[in-house]
């Protein structure tokens, strides 16, 4: 793949950085990083780069941006401590510790969390995506390598998904060195579930998409695409300088599709349909262009489920979007909410808190462990006001986020790339637990940061400024044409 990158001199940020990378490119392997040990190491690897992380490309907004991470970290800090602390500040005790005192007949210290100590242990996940996000700032604030960690995550994701293919195609029993138990009619790659998978794969395919349209849009010269020209310039294009771009791409996308998640593929795919019509949105065609190319990428997109996604189709028209149970599920953690408001029920203590909520209406097989909706899931843990707090950092950073993509006309593809992604992930974590699977979650925090940091200026206004398509002859042809039509006729 043609990786037009600078010379890589050494520098004693270069740690960080490679590290960076190795984090992103290696988080979905070991079966989406859900074990204990798997989340440590990746903490362990994301603190030491964050201490040695260079800091020389960061400006004031940087600073500001991680300043309000840390105000973040300050109330997970604070509801951390209420639910661990035997003296707990402000926090009530849970009534359950008083009910289980009465009915053994033996005194029971007391907690505000309803396991103790589990809030201890469910840290690594939150503190894993708040070590990629900052590292993400730092490191991306730097345009090329804001630029690298997008290919690293991009061709990561291609490899994972011609892993998943071939491997369901060989044998579909495994993943990995482990036998497969679930979802044996799925490509899941390295991840154990479909949906995560298929959030991954769709997201991988977005950046791939973002990447091809940018290469393609910088070869075409002219200021503003001229439809009627545009196959001609198409095919002037080398085949061999687009097409690994374009097989990366149809390998995610029919890794995603392989996966019959519905939500995923669906998301995915408007995704790319928005992003693409928002890297164009200049280019088209003035007051119906937008809408011809939402029309347009709608078809194509239905097209690709028909050729592609045939079970992914059968499933919409049997089950719709939704199954009923977990829509049950939902309303069930509402009422786990309602009752533990303040601090919640204890971060990680959803699967012992759900069963006494458990509506009726729900199928009695299986173990719900997971409330399928991760913002649902982080209010009955740690309660409303943290999961506000926490709501209203992720509206500020798709604020940021779109004042990069409308405002930015260099590197666009980095904060594009980066909403696109973040908005793909909350909306299928709102049916189910994208952002709560570290294999996802620490890769495309990492990129959430990158184009936080490339959602502000990187240089001069000048080098700003500068239109980004036009190459120095375009320029130098329309500079004669304006100063001959700018001359008096004889």
């Amino acid at each position: 793949m043609h990786l037009r990158l600078p010379h890589i001199r050494w520098s004693w940020s270069l740690p960080a950085v490679f590290l960076l990378y190795f984090v992103a490119a290696g988080a979905p392997f070991p079966f989406g990083s859900t074990n204990d040990l798997s989340i440590a190491f990746w903490c362990l690897c994301l603190g030491i780069a964050v201490i040695v992380a260079p800091t020389r490309d960061l400006r004031r907004p940087h600073l500001w941006m991680i300043g309000g991470i840390f105000v973040i970290v300050a109330g997970y800090t604070f509801v951390l401590h209420e639910q661990l602390s035997d003296h707990p500040w402000i926090a009530p005790f849970n009534p359950i510790w008083k009910q289980a005192s009465e009915l053994l007949e033996v005194p029971i210290a007391p907690s505000a969390s309803i396991v103790k100590n589990e809030a201890f242990f469910a840290l690594g996940a939150p503190l894993a995506n708040i070590l990629a996000i900052v590292l993400g700032i730092t490191v991306g604030a730097d345009r090329e390598r804001a630029r690298r960690l997008m290919w690293v995550i991009a061709i990561s994701g291609a490899l994972y998904a011609l892993y998943g293919v071939a491997s369901f195609l060989i044998e579909p029993t495994m993943i990995l060195w482990r036998d497969k138990t679930a979802y044996l009619g799925s490509v899941t790659g390295t991840f154990i579930n479909r949906n995560t998978a298929a959030a991954y794969f769709g997201s991988c395919a977005v950046i791939w998409m973002l990447l091809i349209v940018e290469d393609v849009r910088k070869r075409v010269p002219e200021r503003h695409i001229e439809w009627k020209r545009l196959s001609m310039d198409l095919r002037s294009i080398p085949p061999r300088d687009i097409m690994p771009q374009l097989v990366a791409l149809l390998i995610c996308l029919m890794a995603m599709f392989m996966t019959g998640s519905r939500a995923g593929v669906a998301l995915s795919l408007l995704a790319m349909i928005v992003s693409f019509t928002v890297y164009l949105r200049k280019d088209l065609p003035p007051r119906t262009g937008i809408w011809i190319s939402l029309g347009s990428g709608i078809a194509v997109a239905l097209g690709l489920m028909q050729l592609l996604g045939g079970r992914v189709s059968s499933r919409f028209d049997s089950q719709g979007l939704v199954d009923e149970g977990r829509a049950e599920a939902w309303k069930s953690t509402l009422h786990i909410i309602a009752d533990n408001p303040w601090f919640g029920t204890g971060m990680g203590t959803f699967q012992w808190a759900f069963p006494p909520y458990r509506s009726p209406n729900i199928s009695i097989r299986g173990i719900w462990d997971i409330a399928h909706s991760t913002p649902l899931e982080l209010a009955s843990d740690v309660g409303i006001p943290l999961a506000l707090l926490v709501a209203i950092a992720w509206a500020i950073m798709f604020i940021i986020l779109a004042r990069g993509v409308f405002g930015r006309r260099r590197d666009v593809i980095i904060p594009l790339a980066a909403s696109a992604t973040a908005t793909l992930s909350l909306l299928h974590s709102c049916l189910d637990f994208t952002l709560q699977i570290p294999g996802y979650a620490i890769p495309f925090f990492a990129l959430f940061g990158a184009g936080l940091a490339q959602s502000f200026r990187s240089g001069g206004a000048s080098s700003e400024l500068e239109p980004p398509i036009a190459g120095a002859k375009e320029r130098r042809e329309e500079e004669a044409k304006r100063s001959l039509r700018a001359q008096p006729c004889a």
